[in-house]
């Protein structure tokens, strides 16, 4: 059986303002095995700050019920608190200390012994790519630093579930990818990551599980390639060494979109390897031979956009 590290059930919050109640999660489910990520994306104002918030104990939330790192997140908040870090993009580093005296600062929060204490933080240091930093304040430190810096203070106390709101906003790519990388090696030692972002591209690299969140509402959870498998425009791409070929595979087929010029005929599919073998299984059986194959399918971009973009809730409703 999968154990999970987090398990939640109708999950809802609202605030109360000027021009009403608004409502920010409107009853969200959660299942997210130990040792995994899973990434929550959503445009801004989609309840993605207000779910990390909720799940870390920093706020409760109206109605629902959830688990987090094996304990009810109501009855045993302390023991939730024990058992999870959390870091983002509002950093919690010290900056007129220097990074090992925020590691250690982070030692002596979780009640480590000074010899011990001094030990983790060498090791993290050193983890993190931040030893000829040590001794240096935190306000000298780039930002890739800073946050190499928040996640290992994270890491003091030992974390098995880590919630990451936005960790790389505003991060150069080269200091993306070394996150990503850390992240990685992180998960490969058990942890699990429950990851917020603005960046496609960084949910599509490391989540094993995808949380799409829009206005409150679950509207698609998957692995990225079954969500972007929900949206219409994927194809096989096929080309032909002659127009004859050409004709000969879009009457065998029944179905395609050629262009003469290129030489090419555009399969609908939805990239799986059944359609494909389908495909190739057809022209063989009517001797036609194909040059080239090619499989497009839509990115996570247009996973976005499409079920966060104007349409109708039928809509959203036939692609989930």
């Amino acid at each position: 059986m999968t154990t999970l590290a987090i398990e939640a059930d109708g999950l809802r919050k609202s605030y109360r303002g000027k021009d009403g109640e608004k409502v920010v999660l409107d009853g969200i489910d959660l299942a997210v095995p130990e040792g995994t990520v899973f990434s929550l994306l959503g445009p801004n104002g989609a309840g993605k700050t207000t779910t990390v918030q909720i799940l870390s104990t920093l706020i409760r939330a109206d109605a629902g019920r959830a688990r987090v790192a094996g304990h009810d997140l109501e009855r045993e908040a302390d023991d939730v608190r024990g058992a999870i870090g959390v870091t983002g993009q509002y950093s919690a580093v010290d900056k007129l200390l220097t990074g090992e005296e925020n590691l250690l600062l982070m030692a002596d929060l979780n009640h480590l012994p000074k010899r011990a204490g001094r030990q983790k933080a060498g090791e993290l240091l050193e983890k993190f790519d931040l030893v000829d930093a040590a001794g240096r304040p935190a306000s000298t430190y780039s930002g890739g630093m800073r946050r190499r810096l928040d996640l290992a203070m994270t890491l003091v106390g030992g974390p098995r579930l880590i919630f990451l709101d936005e960790p790389t906003t505003g991060l150069d790519p080269r200091s993306r990818r070394a996150m990503w990388g850390i992240v990685r090696d992180l998960v490969r030692n058990g942890v699990t990551i429950f990851l917020t972002t603005q960046y496609l591209e960084e949910a599509d690299e490391l989540a094993d599980r995808i949380g799409l969140l829009d206005g409150g509402r679950m509207i698609a959870e998957g692995t990225a390639e079954e969500l972007k498998r929900r949206i219409p425009g994927g194809h096989v791409l096929l080309r032909f060494a002659d127009p004859s070929r050409l004709d000969a595979a879009r009457l065998a087929l029944g179905v395609g979109t050629p262009d003469p010029e290129a030489l090419t005929l555009q399969v609908p599919s939805d990239g799986g390897v059944r359609v494909i073998r389908d495909v190739l299984a057809v022209l063989d059986e009517h001797s036609v031979e194909v040059d080239e194959m090619s499989v497009h399918t839509p990115d996570l971009d247009d996973v976005f956009l499409t079920l966060t973009g104007k349409q109708t809730d039928q809509a959203k409703e036939a692609l989930r």
